[in-house]
């Protein structure tokens, strides 16, 4: 194990991906069970995220979902990854969090995202459009500003005023900008776009300003990584995600995961094929050995203190030992171990 990949921390987002045969409250209840699986191996964090009217996600309310997970943890750092602002009212983001920072003291994480909806017809269910994105940085502003104690208002944030819950900036367009004016650590992805990630992480260092929530530059990089015994076992487990991502590229919607062998059993026009393969492309994903190497070099490259692992597959169990194996390349150390 390299010294680089030895410093740096290792956590998890879940997207409480649907599966063909296992819908929403599978997947949710799946989700919960992770987190008291990677929490027994040493990761730093759970998060999980927010997503609407999608056929492949149920995690649609993720400060509930994160309740659910930090009651059945004990050590983990539990939050959203993320949150999307422009989709609520900043104060009662800050009462959300409040409520679980009081119930959790000291291991909760309020990630927040600028996304407005994945459709026209979710936007317009949430009563959003996409131009509301553009004030996202008033709209964190303000929320931050529930915690201070400084609304205009008058009002009171309650339990949240006074309470310190780390807040993280989720990098997408602007995100990188607006994380360094605000003075807040980055969440930055994916690993299969490194050019741009490593743009975005330089211009975030080079316009970050020290604030109250954070004094200096703090990066996480996201994005799919998937350890097995061969290269092939590992890519395998990125089948799923390739297939439903090429399917929601020549349908318009995102579908549950099929097992790998059913991809495989497939038709595709050479449109999906395309998809499929470009989304096959990219990510971390080999034995331990290749994938200690590849780490190795992106973080490196990037000098982040942190790897958001993303990864989701329909075969769980390839995905736990995919975790397993990880735990073992970044050197974490076992829940419990002295």
């Amino acid at each position: 194990m390299s010294s680089v990949i030895a410093g740096t921390r290792f956590s998890v987002l879940d997207r409480s991906r649907t599966r063909q045969g296992h819908e929403g409250p599978s997947a949710l209840r799946d989700t919960v069970r992770l987190a008291q699986e990677v929490e027994a191996l040493g990761y730093d964090r759970f998060w999980v995220s927010e997503h609407h009217g999608v056929p492949g996600v149920a995690g649609s309310a993720p400060t509930v979902l994160a309740a659910a997970v930090a009651g059945a943890t004990s050590t983990i750092r539990v939050g959203t990854g993320g949150v999307m602002l422009p989709n609520h009212q900043s104060l009662v983001v800050a009462e959300q969090f409040g409520v679980l920072e009081s119930l959790f003291p000291g291991r909760i994480d309020m990630g927040l995202g600028r996304s407005v909806g994945f459709t026209d017809g979710v936007r317009k269910a949430l009563g959003r459009d996409k131009h509301d994105a553009d004030d996202f940085a008033a709209r964190l502003t303000e929320l931050l500003g529930w915690f201070r104690g400084t609304s205009e208002t008058g009002v009171r944030a309650r339990p949240a005023e006074g309470l310190t819950v780390p807040p993280f900036v989720l990098a997408i367009g602007e995100g990188a900008r607006i994380a360094a004016e605000a003075g807040l650590p980055l969440v930055i992805g994916d690993l299969r776009g490194r050019e741009k990630m490593l743009r975005g992480i330089d211009e975030y260092r080079a316009s970050f300003r020290p604030s109250s929530w954070s004094t200096e530059p703090y990066v996480v990089i996201s994005g799919t990584v998937a350890v097995a015994e061969t290269e092939e076992a590992a890519r395998r487990l990125l089948v799923p995600e390739a297939w439903s991502m090429a399917y929601s590229r020549t349908h318009g919607t995102f579908p549950p995961l099929p097992p790998a062998e059913r991809v495989a059993e497939l038709a595709m026009t050479e449109k999906e094929r395309g998809f499929y393969e470009s989304g096959l492309r990219g990510h971390v994903y080999g034995t331990e050995e290749q994938v200690a190497d590849e780490l190795g070099t992106v973080i490196k490259e990037s000098g982040a203190q942190e790897v958001l692992v993303t990864t989701s597959t329909y075969d769980r169990a390839g995905l736990l030992d995919s975790f397993r194996r990880l735990a073992r390349v970044a050197g974490l150390t076992p829940a419990g171990t002295p």
